[in-house]
């Protein structure tokens, strides 16, 4: 009886809070996962903090690696785009032929600094249908996790939020969502790319709700049995 394997994961940017958080979650769900970034040197430091944390919580069984941006994208199969707006298409245009043929899940949000609580959405519609539109249809553009608190997932416990998983491709979501529930979290078909809009401009209003509330909010999905 032969086992399916795992993808193996690359997340671009991976350096800050949620990059790390996904990455420690991936990896302890058993995933291959490359941390890259801008500069081999930061992706190291990065690999060697979380070692350490994980070590603390007595995981030591894990693979995570350091590389460069465009080098962790071709090693990779499912690739993760975490970096700010304002460097979302110069990185893309960096990693777009390791991309071809692959899945990239984008947790891009058009924040546009200082007034990130205020929505601002891009001309193109949202930061995932630039990220389909610069790469091709050869690419199968996945948005997702961005109202996740990255101050949660840096918390060794499940999580109590939910997913809104946007893409063109259904098989490409599927699989977005079987990597939203290795990290402790329920994933939901949101349609195609058009509908990452809702997800991004949900960010600035949860911001909001944060600064009222001295919280770390997120969403939940109702009305649903768990077992569907």
């Amino acid at each position: 009886m032969t086992t399916e394997s795992l993808p193996v994961l690359a997340i671009l940017g991976g350096t800050g809070d949620l990059g790390t958080g996904l990455a420690r979650r991936w990896a302890q769900a058993g995933y291959e996962v490359i941390i890259g970034s801008r500069t081999q040197d930061k992706a190291e430091a990065a690999v060697a903090d979380l070692r350490e944390i994980m070590a603390e919580r007595g995981v030591t069984e894990v693979s995570v690696r350091a590389m460069e941006n465009l080098a962790a994208a071709e090693a990779a199969d499912i690739v993760t785009l975490t970096v700010p707006f304002s460097h979302q298409a110069s990185t893309l245009e960096l990693v777009k032929p390791a991309l071809q043929g692959k899945i990239l899940i984008d947790v891009t949000v058009p924040l546009v600094p200082p007034k990130v609580a205020r929505v601002q959405l891009p001309s193109a519609g949202s930061a995932g249908q630039i990220a389909q539109n610069l790469l091709g249809e050869e690419v199968a553009v996945v948005s997702a996790f961005q109202n996740v608190a990255a101050a949660h997932l840096q918390e060794g416990r499940g999580l109590e939020c939910d997913v809104l998983v946007s893409g063109n491709k259904k098989a490409a979501r599927e699989q977005v969502i079987k990597l939203v529930e290795a990290a402790g979290m329920r994933g939901f078909h949101a349609g195609m790319i058009n509908n990452a809009a809702a997800a991004e401009a949900l960010t600035s209003v949860l911001i909001t709700i944060n600064k009222r509330y001295g919280c770390h909010a997120g969403i939940k999905i109702s009305g649903l049995d768990d077992a569907s």
